[in-house]
């Protein structure tokens, strides 16, 4: 029979035990993959993630990795087949981990599968953006009659609300998809096509320099930002107002107290006043969600793209 002194003894080695089996994160640099190019809205977002996540954990290192291609897939595959441990995550956004999924008819990942919500940090209304030329109207662009708009790549948001402007003002226009945010912005900067439908982060700096100019904004209001830019309901385009939105997402079977220990630290990082500012000088909204209420939303998420893939008839071989 156990004597008190042996189970006082077991009791007192309990904690000693979890201890040792609970797994010590982060146990080396964490990295960010981000299936993008440097410069879009999504590399923008990991970046600032990164460095305040290395700050909050006492100056770990925090790295983004860029894995760019297959309009997102090629990075977003990198991370799903990656250790779930907790020390690759990917910042991804509604392609990576919906419209993807709706559109592409052989995805080699399944987005509710293949990867554990972490947690929703922001969303971003898009803008029409034309060059900084003498497009200065919606009227100006619709004058044009043949026109060319570039998208970030074919079934990105880009390509969908930039076929949804053409269908709505007649516009004969036809796709230019680029591989990635940046060479889409560049190319529109330049004049090389008429017209973009980006995330506002992306172009906020080029708009205010002069470089590019908004004819719309999709958004329920007008943006602080850019009082003068009116909505794309008020310029006709109503019900082609779809936000952008981003999220961090570790490897299917990552274990849960990691995955709860990300969430609990990027939500208080994005409901710091500090990066509340610097994601709105962005164009950011910061919109954070825990583990389980982003799972939620992204199901939702995933069942609107594949309703919208069915209006559209835009699909990804």
């Amino acid at each position: 029979m156990p004597t008190r002194r042996s189970l006082l003894g077991a009791a007192t080695l309990l904690p000693v035990a979890a201890r040792a089996q609970a797994p010590l994160y982060p146990a080396r640099p964490i990295r960010i993959v981000v299936a993008y190019p440097p410069g879009g809205s999504t590399d923008l977002l990991a970046r600032a993630l990164a460095e305040r996540l290395s700050a909050r954990w006492n100056g770990a290192a925090v790295v983004v990795e860029n894995r760019p291609g297959g309009g997102g897939i090629v990075g977003t595959v990198a991370a799903a087949q990656a250790p779930p441990d907790g020390h690759t995550l990917t910042l991804g956004n509604n392609q990576t981990h919906a419209s993807n999924q709706a559109m592409t008819r052989a995805l080699p990942y399944h987005v509710l599968d293949s990867f554990a919500p972490v947690a929703r940090l922001a969303s971003v209304p898009h803008a029409l953006i034309v060059p900084g030329g003498g497009v200065r109207s919606i009227a100006d662009l619709v004058a044009k009659a043949r026109v060319t708009y570039a998208s970030s790549s074919v079934g990105s948001a880009s390509h969908v609300i930039g076929e949804g402007i053409a269908r709505r003002f007649g516009l004969e226009a036809t796709h230019v998809p680029y591989r990635g945010a940046a060479p889409a912005t560049q190319d529109t900067v330049a004049g090389v096509v008429d017209y973009y439908v980006s995330t506002l982060p992306t172009m906020m700096g080029l708009l205010r320099e002069g470089r590019v100019r908004a004819l719309a904004i999709g958004s329920p209001a007008r943006h602080p930002e850019l009082p003068d830019v009116p909505t794309f309901d008020e310029v006709g385009a109503q019900g082609l107002a779809v936000d952008a939105w981003f999220g961090l997402w570790a490897p299917a079977g990552t274990p849960e107290p990691i995955v709860a220990k990300l969430g609990e630290a990027v939500v208080a990082i994005v409901g710091e006043p500090a990066m509340q500012e610097r994601l709105a000088g962005l164009g950011f909204v910061a919109a954070p969600l825990g583990p389980a209420e982003f799972a939620r939303f992204q199901r939702e998420e995933v069942a609107r793209w594949t309703l919208l893939a069915e209006l559209t008839g835009i699909r990804m071989e």
